[in-house]
């Protein structure tokens, strides 16, 4: 029987092994831990690729966005509005900062339906956090014409969506804050927990590297209260390399993406994931949709495949957000569709033969139970 694994992040680090051994060497022989010369590599690197002036590096995804929304004055009192499937990180951030998160139903990508926002907005809305969902840009224009007309900022949480563009153009780059994780098994993932901040915005920029080093620029010179929340000099180093490498992986899993949607195209019961014409979807997730997702992803076990769930319940509807009270049909596609979608393996490395093998499997299954 064939395995085939979610993700096979060895078989990435086997590929640039000798840059990766490097790298870590390098840090470990210059003990270059904490700050230094490899983080400041690295931020300079991820900005110049996204042509923005500023990258923070911080700890993770999460602190990410919650830094960035504290330091724009978020907090008790506030809402602000995103989207009602994500992973809790984009939710908790707001809360953290004493606001109140307030959820919009998904469109048919899975992303946050733009149309739906503007009846949320109200004299307490401060910001937007749209989430870039699977590596699928959300709907820029609307969205920033929407924030424009309210005065709101733009947070884009772009933990899944690493170098994917809307109409052309980087996505975390259309508000005044772009968020990322480096979670090991994102679309460039560092060894453990990493993650940072862009934006064009010098005051925001100074700001948020303030606020994650203990409210400090200079060592025992604290202009404010602050946290812990640095990008340590391993993971800098290990990013560095790996960057030089994010387009061509990026590439390879839309290819991927591309076979498995056209050898699952006809196939009843099994609806693949719509891209919109103008993006470039990097496919972080590749999730199909079908009435029979538990069951087949129990039979696909059985055959070698793991799969995984992206995410069972949407949101407004964990116990995290019960004292929130939404109903299913304040939000049904976000209600009903997350108990349809199954995330397949998707990487670089994955080979054809290894998808036909997991549509193949797919197949079997439709047959004997649809």
């Amino acid at each position: 029987m064939i395995k085939i694994p979610f993700v096979d992040l060895k078989a990435q680090y086997l590929s640039i092994k000798p840059e990766i051994d490097e790298a870590i060497f390098s840090v470990i022989n210059e003990t270059s831990f904490i700050k230094g010369y490899y983080v400041d590599k690295f931020e300079k690197e991820y900005a110049e690729k996204y042509g923005v002036r500023h990258c923070i590096g911080v700890a993770n995804g999460t602190d990410a966005i919650y830094i960035v929304l504290k330091m724009l004055g978020i907090g008790e009192g506030d809402e602000v509005i995103t989207t009602s499937l994500s992973w809790i990180s984009t939710s908790e951030t707001i809360s953290l900062t004493g606001a109140k998160p307030v959820f919009v139903d998904i469109d048919d990508y899975y992303t946050i339906d733009a149309s739906k926002i503007e009846e949320k907005i109200t004299d307490r809305t401060k910001a937007i956090i749209p989430v870039h969902l699977y590596g699928q840009p959300c709907e820029m224009d609307e969205i920033m014409q929407i924030a424009e007309k309210y005065g709101l900022y733009v947070v884009e949480d772009c933990a899944q969506a690493h170098f994917a563009k809307y109409k052309g153009k980087y996505v975390g780059t259309f508000g005044i804050a772009g968020t990322f994780s480096f979670y090991p098994g994102k679309n460039l993932g560092a060894y453990g927990d990493a993650g940072a901040i862009i934006t064009n915005d010098n005051d925001l920029a100074l700001k948020c590297r303030m606020y994650a080093n203990h409210g400090s620029l200079k060592k025992h010179e604290h202009q404010i209260e602050g946290i812990n929340s640095r990008l340590d000099g391993l993971q800098a180093a290990i990013l560095s390399v790996k960057l030089k490498y994010i387009e061509k992986w990026n590439q390879s899993r839309y290819e991927k993406a591309k076979l498995y949607s056209e050898l699952l195209k006809d196939m009843v019961g099994v609806i693949t994931p719509k891209v919109r014409d103008c993006v470039r979807h990097v496919f972080h997730i590749y999730a199909i949709q079908t009435k029979g997702r538990d069951k087949l992803m129990v039979y696909l076990k059985e055959k070698g495949i793991t799969t995984q769930i992206h995410y069972p319940r949407a949101l407004p509807f964990l116990q995290a957000y019960k004292r929130l009270g939404y109903r299913g049909e304040d939000l049904p596609l976000a209600f009903s569709i997350p108990n349809e979608l199954l995330s397949l393996p998707m990487y670089p490395e994955l080979s054809e033969s290894q998808i036909e093998y997991v549509v193949d499997k797919i197949k079997e299954f439709m047959k004997t139970h649809i």
